[in-house]
């Protein structure tokens, strides 16, 4: 019965590299979510916190998306040497997230004029929008162990940001809170330029999980997600 389990790919005991990669993982996924608490603690501490708003950013849900596979993706490396792939592909998907919010928060939301509302302590916001995305990139160029992802897989890196654009826009309409400028339609361009933006982002995440499903298959001519998951 062991030496059976032992012949199934992924089976193998982890080498050290993937062990500490592991690590690293659930370290950085302790990190995003000490960012997250410490957001939470200061705003709570200045009577600033409102949860429907503060946890219905696209920034806050897909950073506690990153903590739970960080977590999962740190122990199955220390317990693995291959990693599943549906880990993988939900992975990818997490690294476009969590891209798309680093590089719209620094091209169009850092540096905007205080609205009068509270601003909180800085550290949380870098780790969340640059040093969080930079260290899942790094996980999934580095990493061993990750199998190859087949093209079909790039539209389940869609799925979550068109379900949270379609909340984003149906609270804005009967709210007008709107969670993000770009996605307000009241402000200079009105709807042209909120659905150009929408565009230029579902575009921008489609290329970064074409990038990340190449790089999963390269030097391999027989994509491993076929072979373990044809559906």
């Amino acid at each position: 019965m062991n030496s059976r389990a032992a012949t199934v790919p992924g089976h193998e005991r982890p080498g050290t590299v993937r062990q500490v990669v592991g690590v690293l993982r659930i370290l950085l996924a302790v990190l995003v979510l000490a960012a997250i608490v410490t957001q939470i603690t200061d705003q709570l501490l200045n009577d600033a916190f409102d949860p429907a708003g503060y946890f219905g950013y696209f920034t806050i849900q897909s950073s506690l998306m990153n903590v739970v596979v960080l977590s999962v993706g740190g122990v199955l490396a220390l317990r693995l040497a291959a990693e599943p792939e549906l880990l993988a592909r939900v992975r990818m998907s997490t690294l476009s997230y969590a891209v798309i919010t680093g590089v719209v928060y620094n091209l169009l939301l850092r540096g905007l004029p205080a609205d009068g509302s509270f601003v909180g302590i800085s550290w949380p916001n870098e780790v969340l929008h640059v040093w969080a995305p930079a260290l899942i990139v790094l996980d999934w160029l580095l990493a061993p162990g990750r199998p190859a992802l087949a093209w079909k897989r790039i539209w389940f890196a869609l799925v979550y940001p068109l379900a949270w654009l379609a909340y984003a826009l149906l609270r804005g309409t009967f709210t007008d809170w709107w969670t993000y400028p770009f996605l307000n339609p009241g402000e200079p361009g009105g709807w042209p330029s909120v659905l150009i933006y929408i565009v230029i982002i579902a575009v921008t995440i489609i290329a970064i999980s074409a990038a990340a499903i190449g790089l999963s298959r390269i030097g391999r001519r027989d994509s491993v997600a076929v072979a373990v998951d044809p559906a």
